[in-house]
């Protein structure tokens, strides 16, 4: 297996699986499978622990082995060109069959180590990458820092070796996974592959495994019912799984439905195009809940948010997280302060100026760059420092933000009618920040994951960590009229969209507790930067790339309404998770929401597009995110009403009693995403044109009249809290994009708790 449990190793040894097999191997080739080279085996395995002991193959036949008589049927169904059905059905006839597990096997005869392996939220690429430590967030070794030429790292993950001649494995369960899912491209064939499974089976989650021989030239993708994984990935680490085959009793049998597709592809994108596009095609569509009006998330969010205002020696600042100390961006600092102004409310301005000063004042380095926090008592805080380097470095990522948000705080108090409050020291900041990063683009082509604020030097190379800087550039740009910086905004997302996402199609290293691994908060908030890119240029190349970084963000986002232990938190509230956001390779675990963001750039490319499924995604998002709130009947924190924190746990990544249960704590960014959505979405969206009505909020709404540029809708809140519902509806073919601050304009409409009504909304042409 590729991987080294208890050992901290910079290579991994990868050893192959032994397995005895009985009788012969009889395979049927499929169709769409022929121009992969695939076939297709079904398996029923015997084990002692987690180890194979026999295994025999067959389709649609009576197998008898040790007084055990065995029927298997394969059963495919060509759904298109493209999809075929297949439903794999075992059941024992006779006899007793202890510690034993059943199988489906793609197997790929002329396959490739170049191919490009993708399980969502688990594995991008392979992750056949070099690997640090045996842990969580592991120490960067000192050739990482002041190098170049650094390829990229990862933590110790399931993955493929990226050494020629070692034969490797992964071993995951669905619960592992945002979409239980197996994908694969081939440049040499042309082709992409995407497998398709439920989650589970009557023995519990399904097991997947993906083996690759020594010689690289030939793989298998299996579907075990039920999971046999020898080892159970961790937070950059593994443990023992504790899998259990089950015994069989006469008559016992299972059936795993499965989905498959083969189609013709030029590239990773048009993979990761497919996949958004049939992620829930065989789980079917989800339902999610009317629990929580969006005002009563920003109102509950915002009181947390004022109580945790505070002045400590080194300044004034709303508290971010569980400390006293300040963390710039990334996971609240300067973010949560964007709702606090929108509130309007002149004790929050106060606030937000004083914290804005804080931050200008006590956090920007001689370079430009800001540290990425300081402490209660005004000591500088450093991340992934050198053992030998005194300088304390930063996150590229948190400076990325500091730039985006402070332009956002800029051109929301202009839009509310207090720009003459901005004050020049603020604006000089965001200048030396934004040249900060035009002369690191210019001296190295890239932004890196790490650099030292007091010099500008970076301290670590490469990774995604700077997916949001573009969008921070344009809007810079745009703010301070210097057309130079827009240049370097567009090199630079060409370069990140090249070398991240077309040719290894991932992004990843912008989390202060992970290395360079894969995540969704660098997929996010690059695709926020596209989005701001096409918003600012109108050229529609950013947007043919938005939609293939929307389709990667899509690999993070659980799918479906997973199972969960009825003991468990979740189970017991009968939790609809659909649409919880994973947070990288190395933190197993899905969240409430996008880190740190509304995703409100999901709803310009709906827009942009007319494509539904984008608006679907951000509302599958926001009402996972209204499920993990605390709130009266409905516990999810030990902690205030209104709060929320950031483990919502599908897999066995903390072990087996982990699965479904919340973390008993709060996170202030779980909080602060809620806010953002609560403002940024519009709670109904309504197009004339195309008589699309979209509720993201937790109300239905129908269209029952039109009346020239008026439209009547009636609106219906079911949830137990009164709402006050924003809409925006427009009379357009194809929309113009909104400026930032255009929330500010929507209409809102009280509904009560359990009220229908008709409201009148005029539309904006």
């Amino acid at each position: 297996m590729n991987f080294c449990p208890g050992k901290t190793m910079i290579f991994c040894l990868c050893l192959p699986v032994v397995i005895i097999s009985y009788g012969r191997s009889n395979r049927v080739k499929q169709n769409q499978l022929k121009s992969l080279h695939g076939t297709i085996d079904l398996k029923v395995c015997s084990y002692s622990g987690t180890d194979i002991i026999k295994e025999r193959n067959g389709r649609n036949e009576n197998i008898r082995q040790d007084n055990r008589a065995w029927q298997l049927q394969l059963q495919t169904k060509n759904l298109n060109s493209e999809a075929t059905d297949v439903l794999a059905s075992f059941s024992l006839r006779e006899g007793n069959a202890a510690s034993t597990a059943v199988a489906v096997s793609f197997n790929f005869s002329r396959w490739s180590r170049k191919n490009y392996v993708m399980v969502p939220a688990a594995v991008y690429n392979g992750n056949r990458y070099r690997t640090i430590g045996n842990a969580y967030n592991p120490p960067y070794t000192k050739e990482m820092y002041f190098n170049p030429s650094l390829p990229l790292t990862i933590s110790n993950n399931p993955r493929l070796s990226f050494e020629k001649g070692i034969a490797s494995a992964i071993e995951l369960q669905t619960g592992n996974c945002a979409t239980p899912a197996m994908c694969f491209y081939s440049a040499a064939d042309h082709k992409g592959f995407i497998l398709l499974s439920e989650q589970k089976s009557r023995w519990g989650n399904y097991g997947y495994s993906i083996k690759e021989n020594a010689s690289g030239d030939s793989c298998s993708f299996t579907i075990f019912a039920p999971s046999m994984r020898k080892y159970a990935a961790g937070f950059g680490d593994f443990h023992l799984s504790g899998d259990k085959a089950p015994d069989w009793k006469t008559g016992d049998e299972v059936s795993i439905h499965l989905k498959y597709y083969v189609f013709e592809a030029s590239s990773i994108d048009d993979v990761l195009l497919k996949f958004i596009q049939v992620r829930k095609a065989l789980t079917g569509v989800n339902e999610p809940r009317n629990l929580l009006p969006m005002s009563t998330v920003l109102s509950t969010g915002t009181k947390i948010c004022s109580n945790n205002f505070v002045t400590t020696k080194a300044g004034s600042y709303y508290m971010p997280e569980n400390s006293r100390d300040f963390q710039l961006g990334w996971v609240s600092g300067m973010m949560n302060t964007y709702p606090m102004l929108a509130l309007n409310d002149e004790t929050e301005r106060k606030r937000v100026i004083a914290e804005l000063d804080f931050i200008t004042n006590k956090l920007q380095g001689t370079s430009g760059y800001f540290y990425g926090g300081i402490s209660a008592d005004g000591k500088l805080l450093a991340e992934k420092m050198h053992p030998d380097f005194t300088a304390p470095q930063a996150m590229v990522r948190k400076n990325g933000d500091v730039l985006f948000w402070l332009i956002k705080h800029f051109l929301l108090l202009k839009a509310q009618g207090y720009g003459e409050l901005i004050k020049p020291s603020w604006e000089d900041a965001a200048k030396k920040l934004a040249m900060a990063f035009v002369n690191t683009w210019r001296k190295h082509e890239q932004f890196g994951q790490y650099i030292v604020p007091s010099t500008g030097e970076i301290a670590v190379f490469n990774s995604t960590a700077g997916a949001i800087v573009p969008a921070g550039l344009v809007l810079a740009s745009e703010y301070f009229s210097c057309k130079e910086w827009l240049h370097v905004a567009e090199e630079s997302a060409n370069y990140y969209y090249n070398r991240d996402v077309h040719q290894q199609g991932l992004t990843g290293g912008d989390c202060g507790d992970i290395s360079q691994d894969a995540n969704s908060e660098s997929a996010f908030a690059f695709l926020q930067s596209l989005m701001v890119l096409y918003e600012a240029t109108a050229n529609k190349e950013w947007l043919k790339k938005a939609e293939v970084q929307a389709a990667l963000c899509s690999s993070w986002v659980l799918s479906y309404d997973a199972f969960f232990p009825a003991n468990s938190d979740i189970g017991k509230l009968d939790g609809k998770m659909a649409g919880a956001v994973w947070a990288s390779i190395q933190n197993k675990h899905a969240a409430p929401g996008i880190c740190t963001s509304s995703g409100d750039y999901l709803f310009w490319l709906y827009r942009a597009t007319g494509k539904k499924l984008y608006a679907d995604l951000i509302r599958d998002i926001q009402h996972a995110h209204a499920e993990a709130v605390n709130m009266p009947g409905h516990i999810t924190t030990n902690n205030l009403i209104g709060s929320s924190m950031e483990r919502i746990q599908p897999g066995d990544a903390e072990g087996r009693g982990s699965i479904g249960n919340f973390i008993n704590t709060r996170n202030s960014w779980t909080e602060t995403n809620g806010m953002l959505m609560a403002l940024e979405l519009p709670g109904i969206y309504v197009n004339k044109k195309n008589r699309q009505v979209i509720c993201f909020d937790h109300v239905t709404a129908s269209i029952i009249k039109y009346d020239g540029d008026t439209i009547v809708l009636k609106v219906r809140n079911d949830t137990r809290y009164d709402a006050n519902v924003s809409v925006f509806a427009e009379s357009v073919n194809a929309p113009r994009p909104i400026a930032i601050t255009t929330f500010l304009q929507w209409p809102k409409f009280a509904v009560a708790a359990g009220e229908e009504k008709c409201i009148s909304v005029k539309c904006l042409k």
